[in-house]
């Protein structure tokens, strides 16, 4: 079995002995010990497993660790910068969003390749952006709330 170099919220580590098609989640969290990233379904649909490649929002439980060898990968633990929380993760204290918490880390990740794209979204576009995440507890409406607060910070911070 083949080793890899992965880049994982800047820090770059080799793995050894990776199976052919083992999914980024079962590496980052089994391997690097970076627990963020959470297995929900297995099949790409619940968005529990959300990181950044190369800063676009993808499934670590369906993307082979092979594939993402190259890329930058950022997880939950790389958000927040010097010591500093990502304006989505204060927002998300703020509004109060976590009710059992499982799915949050990939809803930030989520919404945050959505404000690096689109720094004012609409409801539509939140509610459209974030579709593929689950939340079991429905934290639906403190979710679209905490996103618009977070563009609203991050547009009047430049």
């Amino acid at each position: 079995m083949p080793s890899i170099t992965l880049v994982v919220n800047g820090q770059t580590h080799r793995v050894d002995d990776v199976a052919e098609g083992e999914p980024l989640l079962w590496v980052l969290r089994d391997r690097l010990n970076i627990m963020g990233p959470k297995f929900g379904c297995g099949a790409g649909l619940c968005g529990a497993c959300t990181v950044h490649i190369d800063g676009e929002a993808r499934r670590s439980c369906i993307t082979p660790a092979a594939m993402v060898e190259g890329s930058e990968v950022t997880t939950i633990e790389g958000l927040s910068q010097n010591g500093q929380l990502h304006p989505l993760q204060a927002a998300w204290i703020d509004a109060d969003v976590p009710q059992c918490g499982y799915c949050q880390a990939g809803q930030i990740m989520n919404a945050a390749a959505l404000l690096a794209s689109n720094t004012n979204p609409s409801d539509a576009e939140i509610d459209a952006a974030m579709a593929g995440n689950l939340c079991r507890c429905a934290t639906y409406t403190r979710i679209r709330a905490a996103i618009h607060a977070a563009a609203d910070k991050m547009q009047h911070e430049g």
